[in-house]
Protein backbone atom coordinates (compact mmCIF):
# COMPACT_ATOMS: atom_id res chain seq x y z
CA UNK A 1 0.00 0.00 0.00
CA UNK A 2 1.42 3.70 -1.01
CA UNK A 3 1.45 5.81 1.67
CA UNK A 4 3.24 8.42 0.39
CA UNK A 5 5.25 10.38 2.82
CA UNK A 6 4.37 9.05 6.11
CA UNK A 7 4.97 12.32 8.10
CA UNK A 8 3.70 14.85 5.72
CA UNK A 9 0.52 16.40 7.17
CA UNK A 10 -0.67 18.44 4.20
CA UNK A 11 -4.03 19.57 4.08
CA UNK A 12 -5.30 17.74 6.91
CA UNK A 13 -6.99 19.65 10.60
CA UNK A 14 -5.38 18.69 14.01
CA UNK A 15 -6.54 19.70 17.24
CA UNK A 16 -4.47 19.77 20.34
CA UNK A 17 -6.00 20.51 23.57
CA UNK A 18 -4.06 22.12 26.13
CA UNK A 19 -1.35 23.27 23.50
CA UNK A 20 -0.36 26.66 24.20
CA UNK A 21 2.70 25.70 26.51
CA UNK A 22 5.19 22.68 27.26
CA UNK A 23 4.29 19.20 25.63
CA UNK A 24 1.57 20.36 23.97
CA UNK A 25 2.83 23.18 22.51
CA UNK A 26 5.52 20.94 21.16
CA UNK A 27 2.80 18.92 19.54
CA UNK A 28 1.17 21.58 18.16
CA UNK A 29 4.89 22.69 16.72
CA UNK A 30 5.59 19.15 15.11
CA UNK A 31 1.93 18.88 13.29
CA UNK A 32 2.31 22.64 11.86
CA UNK A 33 6.23 21.90 10.77
CA UNK A 34 4.67 18.79 8.99
CA UNK A 35 2.21 20.88 7.38
CA UNK A 36 -1.57 20.48 9.05
CA UNK A 37 -3.50 23.36 10.00
CA UNK A 38 -3.99 23.19 13.75
CA UNK A 39 -5.92 24.77 16.44
CA UNK A 40 -4.61 24.62 20.02
CA UNK A 41 -7.37 25.38 23.20
CA UNK A 42 -6.93 26.53 26.97
CA UNK A 43 -8.45 28.24 29.14
CA UNK A 44 -6.69 31.84 28.63
CA UNK A 45 -4.77 33.14 25.57
CA UNK A 46 -0.99 32.61 25.20
CA UNK A 47 1.62 35.53 24.52
CA UNK A 48 2.13 33.64 20.99
CA UNK A 49 0.36 30.84 20.09
CA UNK A 50 2.79 27.69 18.48
CA UNK A 51 4.94 28.11 15.54
CA UNK A 52 6.61 26.44 13.07
CA UNK A 53 8.34 27.03 9.61
CA UNK A 54 6.78 30.55 9.25
CA UNK A 55 3.09 29.16 10.53
CA UNK A 56 1.05 29.32 13.35
CA UNK A 57 -1.65 27.37 14.77
CA UNK A 58 -5.16 29.09 15.95
CA UNK A 59 -5.84 29.83 19.10
CA UNK A 60 -9.62 29.13 21.08
CA UNK A 61 -10.93 29.39 24.39
CA UNK A 62 -12.23 27.04 25.84
CA UNK A 63 -12.41 24.92 29.41
CA UNK A 64 -12.82 21.25 27.71
CA UNK A 65 -14.21 19.61 30.81
CA UNK A 66 -17.55 21.40 29.64
CA UNK A 67 -19.06 19.13 27.00
CA UNK A 68 -20.85 22.06 25.00
CA UNK A 69 -17.64 23.89 25.20
CA UNK A 70 -15.64 20.87 24.17
CA UNK A 71 -18.08 20.32 20.98
CA UNK A 72 -17.65 24.03 20.18
CA UNK A 73 -14.43 23.71 19.89
CA UNK A 74 -14.65 20.77 17.48
CA UNK A 75 -17.19 22.80 15.32
CA UNK A 76 -14.74 25.70 15.35
CA UNK A 77 -12.09 23.27 14.11
CA UNK A 78 -14.42 22.14 11.03
CA UNK A 79 -15.71 25.67 10.18
CA UNK A 80 -12.25 26.74 9.87
CA UNK A 81 -10.55 23.94 8.30
CA UNK A 82 -13.60 22.19 6.75
CA UNK A 83 -12.22 18.85 8.55
CA UNK A 84 -10.74 16.97 11.08
CA UNK A 85 -8.09 14.37 10.90
CA UNK A 86 -6.57 14.59 14.38
CA UNK A 87 -6.98 15.33 18.02
CA UNK A 88 -4.61 15.16 20.33
CA UNK A 89 -6.17 14.99 24.16
CA UNK A 90 -3.03 16.73 25.65
CA UNK A 91 -4.53 18.74 28.54
CA UNK A 92 -4.46 17.37 31.61
CA UNK A 93 -1.94 17.44 34.44
CA UNK A 94 -2.47 17.23 38.68
CA UNK A 95 -0.66 19.40 41.72
CA UNK A 96 0.15 16.79 44.71
CA UNK A 97 -2.51 16.05 47.41
CA UNK A 98 -3.06 14.08 50.29
CA UNK A 99 -5.91 11.41 49.55
CA UNK A 100 -6.57 11.06 53.07
CA UNK A 101 -7.30 14.87 53.37
CA UNK A 102 -8.52 15.72 50.08
CA UNK A 103 -11.78 17.70 48.89
CA UNK A 104 -13.93 15.95 47.06
CA UNK A 105 -14.62 19.56 44.36
CA UNK A 106 -10.57 18.91 43.82
CA UNK A 107 -10.90 15.32 43.07
CA UNK A 108 -14.05 16.41 41.14
CA UNK A 109 -11.59 18.83 38.91
CA UNK A 110 -9.02 16.21 38.83
CA UNK A 111 -11.02 13.71 37.03
CA UNK A 112 -12.90 16.21 34.78
CA UNK A 113 -9.71 17.39 33.08
CA UNK A 114 -7.69 14.48 32.93
CA UNK A 115 -10.66 11.52 31.84
CA UNK A 116 -14.22 13.74 31.19
CA UNK A 117 -12.59 16.20 28.76
CA UNK A 118 -10.39 13.71 26.78
CA UNK A 119 -14.25 11.93 26.48
CA UNK A 120 -15.97 14.83 25.23
CA UNK A 121 -13.37 16.32 22.86
CA UNK A 122 -13.02 12.50 21.14
CA UNK A 123 -16.99 12.13 21.04
CA UNK A 124 -17.61 15.58 19.10
CA UNK A 125 -14.46 14.73 17.12
CA UNK A 126 -15.72 11.10 16.42
CA UNK A 127 -19.08 12.69 15.19
CA UNK A 128 -16.71 14.26 12.59
CA UNK A 129 -14.69 11.51 11.59
CA UNK A 130 -17.19 9.17 11.02
CA UNK A 131 -18.38 11.18 8.29
CA UNK A 132 -14.69 11.59 6.38
CA UNK A 133 -13.86 9.31 3.75
CA UNK A 134 -10.69 8.94 5.42
CA UNK A 135 -11.70 8.84 9.26
CA UNK A 136 -9.34 10.32 11.65
CA UNK A 137 -7.17 9.50 13.94
CA UNK A 138 -6.98 10.58 18.00
CA UNK A 139 -4.56 10.42 20.39
CA UNK A 140 -4.65 10.58 24.00
CA UNK A 141 -1.93 11.77 25.95
CA UNK A 142 -1.66 9.36 29.13
CA UNK A 143 0.65 9.16 32.18
CA UNK A 144 3.18 6.74 33.85
CA UNK A 145 0.98 7.02 36.65
CA UNK A 146 -2.02 5.01 35.04
CA UNK A 147 0.70 1.85 35.67
CA UNK A 148 2.84 2.70 38.87
CA UNK A 149 1.19 5.06 40.98
CA UNK A 150 2.76 7.56 43.07
CA UNK A 151 2.14 9.03 46.87
CA UNK A 152 -0.02 12.29 46.46
CA UNK A 153 -1.72 11.00 42.79
CA UNK A 154 -4.45 9.04 43.58
CA UNK A 155 -7.09 11.71 42.10
CA UNK A 156 -4.80 11.75 39.03
CA UNK A 157 -3.81 8.23 39.06
CA UNK A 158 -7.41 6.92 38.85
CA UNK A 159 -8.40 9.60 36.02
CA UNK A 160 -5.31 8.57 33.83
CA UNK A 161 -5.80 4.44 34.64
CA UNK A 162 -9.35 5.62 33.19
CA UNK A 163 -8.27 7.47 30.43
CA UNK A 164 -6.18 4.04 29.22
CA UNK A 165 -9.10 2.13 29.64
CA UNK A 166 -10.69 4.88 27.84
CA UNK A 167 -8.63 4.72 24.96
CA UNK A 168 -9.08 0.74 24.34
CA UNK A 169 -13.17 1.01 24.59
CA UNK A 170 -13.04 4.05 21.65
CA UNK A 171 -10.41 1.54 19.80
CA UNK A 172 -13.26 -1.25 19.61
CA UNK A 173 -16.28 1.08 19.70
CA UNK A 174 -14.98 3.51 16.26
CA UNK A 175 -12.98 1.40 14.25
CA UNK A 176 -12.17 0.86 11.36
CA UNK A 177 -12.74 4.78 10.30
CA UNK A 178 -11.06 6.73 13.63
CA UNK A 179 -8.14 4.42 15.91
CA UNK A 180 -7.99 5.77 18.79
CA UNK A 181 -4.08 5.33 20.55
CA UNK A 182 -2.39 6.29 24.07
CA UNK A 183 0.68 7.45 25.25
CA UNK A 184 2.09 6.66 28.72
CA UNK A 185 4.63 9.44 28.98
CA UNK A 186 7.01 9.62 32.00
CA UNK A 187 8.93 12.26 33.50
CA UNK A 188 9.54 15.07 30.93
CA UNK A 189 11.88 18.41 30.93
CA UNK A 190 9.01 21.23 30.83
CA UNK A 191 9.89 24.33 32.14
CA UNK A 192 6.64 24.86 34.26
CA UNK A 193 7.80 21.46 35.70
CA UNK A 194 11.05 22.28 36.29
CA UNK A 195 10.88 23.10 40.10
CA UNK A 196 9.43 19.96 41.13
CA UNK A 197 12.76 18.43 39.92
CA UNK A 198 14.93 20.01 43.26
CA UNK A 199 18.16 21.71 42.71
CA UNK A 200 19.90 19.17 40.99
CA UNK A 201 17.79 20.17 37.85
CA UNK A 202 16.92 16.32 37.61
CA UNK A 203 19.98 14.96 37.51
CA UNK A 204 18.57 12.10 39.77
CA UNK A 205 15.69 11.63 38.25
CA UNK A 206 17.45 10.89 34.89
CA UNK A 207 19.61 8.70 36.77
CA UNK A 208 16.99 6.23 37.39
CA UNK A 209 16.03 6.51 33.69
CA UNK A 210 17.33 3.30 31.58
CA UNK A 211 18.07 6.06 28.89
CA UNK A 212 19.94 7.86 31.19
CA UNK A 213 17.79 11.04 30.55
CA UNK A 214 14.48 12.32 31.01
CA UNK A 215 11.99 13.18 28.16
CA UNK A 216 11.99 16.60 26.26
CA UNK A 217 8.58 17.60 25.13
CA UNK A 218 9.64 16.47 21.59
CA UNK A 219 9.88 13.31 21.98
CA UNK A 220 6.21 12.87 23.16
CA UNK A 221 5.08 15.31 19.72
CA UNK A 222 7.02 13.07 17.77
CA UNK A 223 4.81 9.64 19.37
CA UNK A 224 1.84 11.58 18.24
CA UNK A 225 2.94 11.84 14.71
CA UNK A 226 4.02 8.68 14.09
CA UNK A 227 0.09 7.51 15.71
CA UNK A 228 -1.53 10.10 13.78
CA UNK A 229 0.13 9.01 10.43
CA UNK A 230 0.09 6.27 7.50
CA UNK A 231 3.00 4.16 9.40
CA UNK A 232 0.15 3.19 12.23
CA UNK A 233 -2.39 2.53 9.76
CA UNK A 234 -3.27 -0.34 11.88
CA UNK A 235 -2.48 0.49 15.35
CA UNK A 236 -4.98 0.93 17.42
CA UNK A 237 -6.07 0.91 21.23
CA UNK A 238 -2.42 0.69 21.28
CA UNK A 239 -0.27 2.26 24.42
CA UNK A 240 2.66 4.02 23.25
CA UNK A 241 5.29 4.11 25.99
CA UNK A 242 7.35 6.88 25.93
CA UNK A 243 9.15 6.94 29.18
CA UNK A 244 12.66 6.04 28.49
CA UNK A 245 11.86 2.69 29.77
CA UNK A 246 10.67 3.09 33.29
CA UNK A 247 12.79 2.85 36.18
CA UNK A 248 15.38 1.11 37.17
CA UNK A 249 13.41 -1.27 40.08
CA UNK A 250 14.55 0.27 43.57
CA UNK A 251 14.99 -2.88 45.02
CA UNK A 252 18.14 -2.80 41.97
CA UNK A 253 19.50 0.74 43.09
CA UNK A 254 19.79 -0.60 46.76
CA UNK A 255 21.62 -3.70 45.87
CA UNK A 256 23.94 -1.56 44.17
CA UNK A 257 24.16 0.50 47.15
CA UNK A 258 22.47 3.14 46.02
CA UNK A 259 24.46 4.22 43.20
CA UNK A 260 22.20 5.75 39.92
CA UNK A 261 22.90 6.06 36.14
CA UNK A 262 25.37 8.90 34.64
CA UNK A 263 22.76 10.66 33.00
CA UNK A 264 23.67 11.67 29.63
CA UNK A 265 24.78 15.04 28.85
CA UNK A 266 21.61 15.58 26.35
CA UNK A 267 19.39 15.03 29.56
CA UNK A 268 19.76 18.25 30.63
CA UNK A 269 18.60 20.00 27.29
CA UNK A 270 15.13 21.92 27.42
CA UNK A 271 12.90 22.23 24.35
Amino acid sequence: MDIGNPVDFTGRAVIVTGGTKGIGAAIAEMFLAAGAEVMVCGRSEPPSPPEAVGRTAHFRSVDVRDPAAAAGLVEAAVDRFGRLDVLVNNAGGSPDADAATVSPRFVEKIVALNLLAPFYVAQAANRIMQGQQDGGSIVNIGSVSAHTPQPGTAAYTAAKAGLLALTRALALEWAPKVRVNHITTGPIRTESAAPMYGEDGGAAVAGVIPMGRMAVPDDVARACLYLAGGLAAYVNGADLAVHGGGEVPARFLVAKGGRRRDPHPESFSSS
